[in-house]
C-alpha cells in the first residue's frame, strides 16, 4: 500500500468527529437553548420582567436562567472535554 494513501486514509478518519464528540459539544447549546425556551414558555417564572420589589437574589436566581448559565458553563468546557475522550480512545 502507498504511504501517502495510508496517511491521507488516517487524516481523514481522525478529521471526523466522533459520536461522542458531537454530543459533548452539542450539550452546552441545547441546554442554553432549553433554558430560553423555558423563559418563554413560562415567563412568569423570570421576576426580572416584573420585579415588583424582589431582592437582588431573588432576581439573579431564576431557574431558567440558571439553566442557561448551566448551558454556557458546559459549552466552555466541552472542548477540553472532547480532547480528553480524543485522548482516550487513540
Amino acid at each position: 500500500m502507498d504511504t501517502q494513501l495510508a496517511r491521507s486514509e488516517i487524516t481523514q478518519e481522525r478529521s471526523r468527529a466522533s459520536a461522542r464528540a458531537l454530543t459533548v459539544l452539542l450539550l452546552g447549546p441545547l441546554t442554553m437553548l432549553a433554558g430560553v425556551a423555558w423563559a418563554f414558555l413560562q415567563p412568569w417564572r423570570v421576576t426580572l420582567l416584573h420585579p415588583r420589589g424582589e431582592g437582588f437574589w431573588w432576581l439573579v436566581v431564576e431557574p431558567p436562567l440558571l439553566v442557561v448559565l448551566a448551558g454556557l458553563v458546559v459549552a466552555l468546557a466541552a472542548p477540553a472535554i472532547v480532547r480528553d475522550l480524543e485522548a482516550a480512545g487513540s
